[in-house]
Formats: structure tokens, C-alpha cells, sequence
């Protein structure tokens, strides 16, 4: 896969090719023109990731995971085994438990180091799980209202983490602020809509607190992609992304969530994974950046259905230049397992996992990895 260049880098550098060229001429007579220095474009590899942030809670728990072979083994060596080359990881402010906190996310990245993975740290800038529905604030940012405050400790918290993870050795290549924010986050200074229409100013609130991680998050891993995140990659998002930079919001990639089996039940997988694919390319065309399927997951009732539609899917955006991987989230859930404030929510265990009753990778997880 190849990384965008900057149109407007490649303009002035062909204006001083040209400036230089025409200075030698005048000063060599009878001698050709010297041969252009080419461009050099970096090439990116295909990122085949999984979401694992559920992995410590589920080890205290007391699950453990099996290679192929039925040998258990750990997981992020499994993982890399079939194929896998990076690792997911959510991050929140002051969860239950720790879980998901700075500590926690930093010893689950450097094992992913370790095993020679790359890293994408998910913001979500709320002490539990952030998504279309529910874009809470923390509960010591709940009293702040004005999005300039907001920023300050968006800003001050993406530091935190980010300055721990270098500290520790790790160097994210994808950097994600906010998960799936739709509707704005840290709601509800940073919201956008509600049943009334666009909130007056919504959008500039938002990109000013959105920025403010982005910044944030550039002065201390300038290399690494800073990006937004949305769900339904089969959904025309197109006035979003427009919209977003309108506002004044920076990113350096788009990333999405597609669940072909979930997102729309109206129609079938195969259709939605057509929908995704036609829409990544098009906005690869019309925002000039690469693009991202930061979480994916399908059926586990159902290994061979499952696998089929993921292979489909991931075999198209293997061919899409510039769409730089897939992250299928949380495949490591097995026998029924849930965290512990599932139960005190009242939620059903995850049904996407990808792991067999045993603990052992499915056939769904097949096309992670070349």
C-alpha cells in the first residue's frame, strides 16, 4: 500500500527542479540537462490487526488460549502466528478496576512490541465505552461545559498516555481520537445534533476539542496517523468527513467500523461489505488520505457463514490502494465470557468473538494475515 504524498510539496519541489535546471544551463554549455533525483515513495504494509483490550481482564479471570495445535499459548503469540501484525488497544480516563486505564493499555502495548506488532491507541475520552449512543464525559471532566476547557484536558490526557507509552518504548503508528463520534463526543459540549437539528455551533465545538487531541498527539508521535472514527462504513459518510473539515477538523486518515451482519439487517452481508468498499474508495479520492477499518466482527454462532463474508470483505480491501488494513475487534472472546460490569448493566456476553468454545482461533480469522 502507498502512502498519499502532499500535492503541495510535489508542486514546489518540481518549481526549484525546475529553477535549478535552469541555472546549471546557463552556466554549462554543450552538456545535458542532469537527471532528475526521482521521488521516493514509502511503501506501508497492510495492516491485519484485532482489538484485544479485553485481554488482561479476561487472564485475571482465569482464560487462557490455545494455538491451533491445542497447546495453550499466549495470545498475542497466536495471534501473530496466524498472521496477525498489529494490535488495537482503547483507552479511558479513570475506568472500574483499571481496566482499560493508562497502566493497564501501557503493559498490553508492550507486549504487543514484544511480539513484534505494531500499535493503534483508541482514545475514547470517557471512563467506559464511548460509541453512537453514549459519548459521556468522564466523571472529573462532568462539570466542564465550554469546549475550550474540554480541549485542555483532551489535550493534557492524550499527553499523559501517549508520554507513558513512549516511556515505556512504544511507539503507536495509529493514534484514533474519540471512537465511533458520529454525533460529536464528550457530550454534551462536544455534540453535534439532536432530534432538533444541528446544534448551534456544534460542529466548531467539536473540532476544536477533536484538534486539541490531534495536536496533542502529533507533538509527541509526529510520524503516526491521527484520526477520527466512525461506524457503518457501508453508510454514504462522505458529508461527515466534509462537514468535519468545513469545521476546521484535522486528520491524517479516516477510520471506520463495518459489522456486515449488524449494521443493517435490512440487507445482506455481502451487500454491505459492497457498500463499505465502494464507499472507502471513494473517499480515499475525495479527501486525498488513506483510509482505516479500525473494528469488524461477524457471527461466531456461525464459523463457516462468519468466515466466508470476512473473507470476502478483507480480500476487497486487500485490493484498495491506500486502505492501509482491518482490526477485528475483540476476536480473543470465548465460552460465553463477559466482563464483569456486563452483568451489572445487564448485558449479554459478546457474540463476535472469533475463538472456538475450546479458546482456539476459527476459520473466521483465516484471512487476518498473508
Amino acid at each position: 500500500m502507498v502512502r498519499m504524498l502532499n500535492i503541495s510539496a510535489l508542486l514546489a519541489a518540481a518549481l526549484l527542479m525546475c529553477g535549478c535546471q535552469e541555472e546549471n544551463t546557463q552556466k554549462k554549455t554543450n552538456t545535458e540537462d542532469p537527471t532528475p533525483t526521482p521521488v521516493v515513495v514509502e511503501e506501508e504494509s497492510f495492516a491485519y490487526g484485532a482489538d484485544i483490550s479485553w485481554v488482561t481482564e479476561m487472564e485475571s479471570d482465569g482464560k487462557t488460549f490455545k494455538n491451533a495445535s491445542g497447546q495453550t499459548e499466549d495470545l498475542y503469540s497466536i495471534l501473530s502466528g496466524i498472521g496477525m501484525n498489529a494490535i488495537r488497544l482503547r483507552v479511558w480516563v479513570d475506568p472500574d478496576e483499571g481496566w482499560c486505564g493508562k497502566e493497564d493499555v501501557v503493559k498490553k502495548a508492550v507486549r504487543a512490541v514484544n511480539a513484534g506488532m505494531d500499535v493503534m491507541v483508541d482514545f475514547h475520552y470517557s471512563d467506559y465505552f464511548a460509541d453512537p449512543g453514549k459519548q459521556n464525559k468522564p466523571d472529573d471532566w462532568a462539570s466542564i461545559s465550554t469546549s475550550s476547557a474540554l480541549a485542555e484536558k483532551v489535550a493534557e490526557h492524550t499527553t499523559e498516555v501517549l508520554t507513558a507509552l513512549k516511556t515505556a518504548g512504544v511507539t503507536p503508528k495509529w493514534i484514533q481520537i474519540g471512537n465511533e463520534t458520529r454525533n460529536g463526543m464528550l457530550w454534551a459540549t462536544g455534540q453535534l445534533w439532536t432530534d432538533n437539528g444541528d446544534i448551534v455551533n456544534g460542529w466548531t465545538n467539536y473540532a476544536t476539542i477533536s484538534n486539541a487531541g490531534y495536536e496533542a498527539a502529533k507533538k509527541i508521535f509526529s510520524d503516526a496517523y491521527v484520526f477520527v472514527h466512525l461506524n457503518k462504513a457501508s453508510e454514504d459518510l462522505e458529508w461527515w468527513f466534509t462537514k468535519f473539515k468545513n469545521a476546521g477538523g484535522k486528520f491524517d486518515m479516516i477510520g471506520l467500523s463495518h459489522y456486515p451482519q449488524s449494521d443493517d439487517t435490512s440487507s445482506d452481508a455481502y451487500t454491505l461489505n459492497t457498500k463499505a468498499i465502494n464507499n472507502i474508495q471513494r473517499y480515499i479520492t475525495a479527501f486525498s488520505c488513506p483510509v482505516m477499518v479500525c473494528e469488524t466482527g461477524v457471527k461466531v454462532s456461525d464459523v463457516t457463514t462468519g468466515a466466508a463474508v470476512m473473507a470476502d470483505f478483507v480480500g476487497k480491501l486487500e485490493a484498495i490502494d491506500n486502505c492501509l488494513g482491518v482490526f477485528y475487534w475483540e476476536p480473543e472472546v470465548y465460552g460465553g465470557w463477559k466482563p464483569a460490569r456486563y452483568t451489572t448493566d445487564g448485558w449479554n456476553a459478546y457474540d463476535m468473538g472469533a475463538f472456538s468454545a475450546s479458546g482456539q482461533p476459527t476459520a473466521i480469522l483465516d484471512c487476518f494475515g498473508k
